[in-house]
């Protein structure tokens, strides 16, 4: 692991160079279309239903959530699905929950609390499920793409779309999710300084931990990005979004985030805040389970991002 402390300006570089390692990757400055499919008020919030073009490749359906009464600007949250093997789940997680999560689904929690919050369809999931994970990894590897990069890359450009919106406050974004969701807030926030507030529940795994743990069978293909660690640690990518407010719920019993790995990234990140002159806004809270969100940990969240 390296040391902690970065300058602004070698925090840009370290930001572009790990962006370089996700392949090659559509225009980032493309234009992005939208088609909205329709909407509805469910459980008290308006669900709104698009189909996105992020890529020019394929389409994105997205789900977005958003508290009844006046647009006027609110705070954002881009939720990031999980994977689970649920390849035909992928954003109805969103609005409809899954068993690791607890009970309410996060469009209902998040809009409750007077965000709105987006959800897209990543590769390989939901709506986007005609191809399997495997299948979509080796063609886009023969292409000299990287499945992940393609699936960050989405998210970047889904969180573009969001903040045309106008009843979106720019200035206060975050991101949060489970699983492979986690992995997802980690990147993003890590990759765009416009994610003020990132949570990760259940996925922050130090890599040369799970090595050694002899655990990678135990993440799907779509975590693997070659070249990753001779230049990059999973503290590295997560020092990326400090000084902004990082939140890690963990459990001691998840076989995907070896204990020895939490270790090391609590410890680094808690000397990269301080150096940065705020320790307050990292937090890790472990709990005695395996994978899956507690009840305590969902309230930790709401409060994480209400602070």
């Amino acid at each position: 692991p390296s040391s902690p402390g970065r300058t602004h300006r070698d925090a840009k570089a370290r930001r572009a160079r790990l962006y370089e390692l996700l392949g090659d990757l559509p225009d980032r400055q493309r234009p992005i279309g939208a088609t909205k499919r329709g909407e509805e008020e469910r459980g008290g919030y308006v669900l709104e239903s698009w189909v996105l073009d992020l890529n020019g490749l394929e389409p994105v359906p997205a789900f977005l959530a958003r508290p009844i009464g006046p647009g006027r600007p609110r705070p954002a949250v881009v939720f990031n699905h999980s994977h689970g093997g649920g390849y035909d789940i992928g954003k109805k997680e969103f609005v409809e929950g899954r068993s690791y999560l607890q009970p309410v689904p996060y469009a209902k929690a998040l809009t409750d609390q007077g965000y709105v919050a987006l959800c897209i369809d990543h590769w390989c999931f939901g709506e986007r499920s005609h191809a399997t994970e495997l299948d979509t990894f080796k063609a886009m590897l023969w292409q000299g793409q990287v499945l992940w990069g393609m699936m960050v890359y989405d998210s970047i450009r889904a969180l573009d779309w969001l903040l045309t919106r106008g009843d979106v406050d720019g200035a206060r974004v975050a991101t949060l999710g489970m699983s492979m969701g986690s992995s997802m807030a980690q990147w993003l926030g890590a990759l765009d300084e416009r994610v003020k507030v990132t949570v990760d529940i259940c996925c922050l795994t130090e890599y040369h931990a799970l090595l050694a743990d002899k655990g990678l069978s135990r993440h799907g293909i779509y975590y693997y990005v070659p070249g990753l660690l001779k230049e990059f640690t999973a503290s590295d990518i997560n020092a990326l979004i400090a000084p902004r407010a990082h939140l890690g719920l963990a459990g001691t019993q998840d076989k995907l985030t070896p204990l020895a790995g939490l270790d090391v990234i609590d410890r680094e990140l808690k000397a990269v805040y301080s150096e940065a002159g705020h320790p307050e806004r990292w937090k890790l809270l472990r709990y005695d389970v395996g994978h899956q969100e507690t009840a305590e940990g969902r309230q930790e969240v709401l409060a994480f991002l209400r602070a």
